[in-house]
């Protein structure tokens, strides 16, 4: 295949990561402790952390909590006490007062992690208070989204295009208006790979390929398709659609700050690896992220966030825009478990990318980096 200067597409079939990154208990255990618990991870919505309460996260494997004061300003540490390592939470959430208190010994922490009293304990000359705060973990706010980072030094919060991505959406003060949840039975990595992939899309997104023509073609934008004498090229949707909704028609009034581009375009995706993915719309917001749980597990969730007027108007209708994002994932979720079934054979050892998968090639460079492999 001939590949022209400006197309991203790949100029060789490179091979992709042994069967090893996908199936292996210590490869693994590598990547949780180099990619998952060295960069920022999403932890939820602001708004999900109530004044006045702790909240139990998982990040990399370790047990995290992300406390918020009465005043809702928020801190996270590590899940463990001071004195001999109990847990501080053992529910999804629980109100704390004032402080902290771990229910073994009754140490009570302040929310900004200080070390206030050691319940029953009395501490001699030698023991400093100042010295025995709780660990912290470092916390990112950005457009109303949470991230947690458990490296001691982190890199600066850095999605794939830029921290200004969004200034356009009024991410601060939308409202979650649908959850949807699923396990699946597939590493995190082959989420990720589908994602950076339209060579599926044909075969298994035909309401997806329905409104965004170009991806009929097994490409994700203009600038992968191989150019043909007379070809035209493709709108970013089909003609009457303007969001990603079961009708193609917006939810409610569109976002006033957009640009004109935007409004054109219709669908905006930002990456947060390893965790995360936003996909904002001209009427509504999506953030979809995963929780590896294992070498061949992953959760999978998304939320659906919409400007509380829209939810609000008469005639809204929540189920015209989550049904057909939800539609798409499932399809993907099956692609994947598919996926992950076949690689476990013992017969497969690694296998070959495509000029239009450039995208997995990065991704597949970038997590060898992270765990400090030769790329």
């Amino acid at each position: 295949m001939s590949v022209q200067t400006q197309s991203p597409l790949l100029d060789h079939c490179p091979p992709t990561l042994p069967q090893a990154a996908y199936i292996d208990q210590g490869w693994y255990n590598r990547e949780m402790a180099t990619i998952w618990r060295k960069n920022g991870v999403y932890a939820g919505r602001r708004d999900a952390f109530a004044p006045g309460s702790m909240t139990r996260r998982q990040v990399g494997g370790v047990e995290v909590i992300v406390v918020a004061d009465s005043a809702g300003a928020l801190s996270a540490f590590h899940n463990t006490c001071r004195h001999r390592g109990a847990a501080l939470c053992t529910a999804e959430s629980e109100t704390i007062g004032k402080l902290i208190r771990c229910p073994y010994h009754a140490w009570a922490y302040a929310p900004d992690g200080r070390l206030v009293s050691t319940g029953y304990g009395t501490p001699t000359r030698d023991f400093d208070k100042g010295a025995h705060g709780l660990y912290p973990v470092s916390l990112f706010e950005w457009n109303g989204m949470v991230f947690l980072n458990l490296d001691e030094a982190p890199e600066p919060f850095s999605p794939d295009m830029g921290l200004a991505a969004l200034d356009n959406w009024p991410m601060d003060r939308l409202v979650t208006g649908h959850v949807f949840e699923k396990e699946l039975a597939c590493n995190w990595k082959i989420f990720w790979e589908n994602y950076n992939e339209c060579l599926h899309c044909p075969g298994i997104h035909p309401e997806l390929c329905d409104m965004v023509p170009v991806y009929r073609e097994g490409v994700m934008s203009e600038a992968e398709r191989v150019p043909r004498e007379g070809q035209a090229a493709h709108a970013p949707m089909k003609q009457g659609a303007r969001s990603w909704t079961m009708s193609g028609a917006p939810c409610g009034p569109d976002f006033p700050g957009l640009t004109a581009e935007e409004r054109a375009l219709g669908f905006f995706f930002v990456t947060c690896y390893p965790s995360a993915f936003i996909v904002a719309h001209v009427d509504y917001v999506r953030v979809v992220s995963l929780q590896p749980l294992g070498p061949q597990k992953t959760r999978l969730r998304a939320e659906w966030l919409f400007a509380p007027e829209t939810m609000a108007a008469p005639g809204f209708d929540l189920a015209n825009v989550v049904d057909f994002a939800t539609l798409v994932m499932q399809q993907d979720g099956d692609a994947c478990e598919l996926n992950q079934r076949g690689l476990a054979s013992p017969a497969y050892t690694a296998g070959r990318l495509m000029p239009q998968e450039f995208d997995i090639y990065r991704f597949h460079q970038w997590v060898l980096a992270q765990m400090g492999e030769e790329v």
